[in-house]
C-alpha cells in the first residue's frame, strides 16, 4: 500500500487531522486523576475513571463543570476560572505520568507518513498542553502542526477548527480526513464536509457507532486502509 501503480505515494497530498485525547493518546488516567485531585481539594469524593472518561473531549473547563456536576456540586459561572487555573497548574506537572499512545497508534502514523500524508493534531486541548504531551511521548515528530483550542477561531464541533488545522499544513479540504472519537469530531467533520473516521475505544458520551462515521475502527492497524478507501472515493 506504499505507492500506486504510477509510483506515486498512495496518500500524497492528503491532510489527515487527528483528535488527541481519546484518539491518539489514552490521557484519561492523568486528566481524571487531576480532576479527582481538584475534587478532593474541594472536599468532594473522587469519580470512578469509567464514569468520568466520557467527560473528556470538550476542553478542560467543560470537563471540570461536568465533573463537579457528577459529584453533586454544580458550579456557578464565577467558580469555573479559578478551578480551571488550578487544574492546569496541576495537570501540567503530571501530563504524561500514565498517558500513553493507544496500541498501534505510532505504527499507523508512521505508515501514513510513509505513504505521503501530512498529519495535523486538531484538539480542544490547549496548544501548549498538547505539544507538551506529544513531546513527552515522542509523537511531535509525526505531525506537521498542532492546532489546539487557542489556535483556531472556534473549537470543535465548529468547522473552523478543522479548516484551520488543514490549512496549517497546506492541505485541501477535498483531500482531508478527520480522525476522532466523539461528537465534537463528528460535528466538525460533517460541518466541513470532510470524511470521518472514528475509533471505538475513545471518550464519548454518545457511542461512536451512533455518530455515523464513514469508518469505525477498533484497532489502529485498520486506519491506513480506511484512509486510502476514503480518499480513493474523493478522487474525480
Amino acid at each position: 500500500m506504499g505507492a500506486d501503480r504510477n509510483g506515486k505515494a498512495a496518500l500524497s497530498g492528503a491532510a489527515i487531522a487527528f483528535d488527541l485525547d481519546g484518539t491518539l493518546v489514552d490521557t484519561a488516567p492523568d486528566l481524571i486523576g487531576t480532576l479527582n485531585w481538584l475534587l478532593a481539594q474541594e472536599g468532594l469524593a473522587p469519580l470512578p475513571l469509567a464514569e468520568a472518561r466520557p467527560f473528556i473531549g470538550r476542553g478542560a473547563r467543560w470537563m471540570i463543570e461536568r465533573g463537579f456536576q457528577a459529584a453533586d456540586a454544580p458550579l456557578a459561572p464565577a467558580q469555573v476560572q479559578p478551578l480551571f487555573d488550578r487544574f492546569i497548574d496541576r495537570y501540567t506537572g503530571h501530563i504524561a505520568d500514565e498517558s500513553r499512545p493507544f496500541p498501534g497508534c505510532v505504527e499507523a502514523l508512521e505508515t501514513l507518513k510513509a505513504q505521503g500524508a501530512n498529519l495535523v493534531v486538531c484538539t480542544n486541548k490547549l496548544t501548549g498542553l498538547s505539544k507538551a504531551l506529544l513531546d513527552a511521548l515522542d509523537l511531535t515528530r509525526l505531525f506537521d502542526a498542532v492546532i489546539g483550542a487557542d489556535a483556531a477561531p472556534a473549537i470543535k464541533p465548529d468547522p473552523r477548527h478543522l479548516q484551520t488545522a488543514v490549512a496549517a499544513i497546506g492541505g485541501d479540504l477535498a483531500r482531508a480526513i478527520m480522525v476522532g472519537d466523539a461528537a465534537t469530531d463528528a460535528g466538525a467533520a460533517r460541518a466541513a464536509s470532510v470524511p470521518l473516521i472514528l475509533v471505538s475505544f475513545g471518550y464519548t458520551e454518545v457511542p461512536a457507532r451512533d455518530l455515523a462515521p464513514d469508518f469505525l475502527i477498533d484497532r489502529y492497524d485498520e486506519l491506513p486502509a480506511a484512509c486510502l478507501r476514503l480518499l480513493d472515493a474523493c478522487e474525480p
